[in-house]
């Protein structure tokens, strides 16, 4: 699993990024027709096989599907419609995002290649029903997880990011602190190099 996870909100953003040396990104697309879901993810697809990284379509299982992504990212509400069986036998890979023990639980008996916990810190991005999860969650998180990997997101600065992975989380998922940065390419280049170390 990589350590550096990137998430961007358009094909755009991960055009500019990707080329920096990110090897793990999420397609995170909000509030587009699907016509123009398809189409990003179809660039974006094309622009992660170019440059060697792992492209992740955030929701969007059946355009992943249909356009032969092998990694997707779904959230509880997702995993209602998602057909994992389809999922599997095309050899599509999974992450699923959890927040609570019993959505941890349901996470791990599907197998999933990692889960998420968050927010880990106080986020900007989006309103949750959930407060700050804090590092102790994730070390239980891991615990409970065992070999799956723990990907950590929400509130994510590199000044916290040894503290998130001495907790026990494998890869950092990075949203606002790139997305908000007065220069998201060198501050993807900081990134990269503080997961590095």
């Amino acid at each position: 699993m990589e350590k550096f996870y990137l998430i961007v909100s358009n094909v755009e953003q991960l055009q500019r990024l990707v080329p920096e040396g990110v090897k793990l990104v999420q397609l995170r697309i909000k509030e587009q027709t699907e016509g123009e879901v398809r189409r990003q993810v179809a660039v974006a697809r094309d622009i992660c096989a170019a440059y060697g990284a792992q492209l992740v379509v955030n929701d969007y299982w059946q355009v992943a599907l249909d356009l032969g992504c092998d990694f997707v990212h779904l959230g509880q509400e997702d995993m209602d419609q998602a057909d994992f069986t389809a999922l599997r036998r095309a050899g599509v890979r999974f992450g699923l995002s959890t927040h609570d023990d019993v959505e941890l639980d349901r996470a791990l008996s599907q197998d999933p290649a990692y889960v998420a916990l968050g927010p880990v810190y106080p986020t900007l991005l989006k309103k949750m029903k959930w407060g700050p999860q804090g590092l102790d969650r994730v070390t239980r998180w891991k615990q409970m997880a065992g070999q799956t990997p723990l990907v950590a997101i929400g509130g994510l600065t590199p000044e916290r990011l040894p503290g998130v992975f001495a907790a026990g989380a494998n890869s950092a998922a990075v949203v606002t602190d790139i997305q908000q940065a007065s220069n998201p390419v060198a501050r993807t280049r900081l990134w990269i190099t503080a997961c590095a170390t």
